[in-house]
């Protein structure tokens, strides 16, 4: 297993307004396809203004095949398109369990 960060840097003041449109249009599309969010979080100390998202997939083969029938996905776009100007920045993270880790 590993898992993905993904950290939507947003810009001050957008970061409600991203995850009302997230809930309301983009999660369930999101959990459809890529099967195993693990959580959605958003920061409270340190940077600011950020979004987020731990899934998990079994390999980087998993991964990409599921990211590609996201991107391909109509209202995954259209949710895209509406979302995309409210962002500043994205950092995308592999995360590999260690042996002990409770997640594995």
């Amino acid at each position: 297993m590993i898992v993905e960060q993904r950290t939507y840097t947003l810009h001050p003041g957008r970061l409600k307004d991203y995850m009302r449109l997230f809930e309301d249009q983009g999660f369930a599309i999101y959990e459809q396809i890529l099967g195993n969010v693990i959580g959605v979080f958003a920061t409270e100390i340190g940077p600011l203004n950020q979004l987020v998202i731990l899934a998990g997939y079994n390999d980087l083969n998993d991964r990409m095949a599921r990211r590609a029938a996201l991107a391909a996905h109509e209202g995954w776009v259209a949710y895209a398109v509406q979302v995309r100007p409210m962002v500043v920045s994205q950092e995308t993270r592999i995360l590999v369990p260690a042996p002990f880790s409770p997640l594995r």
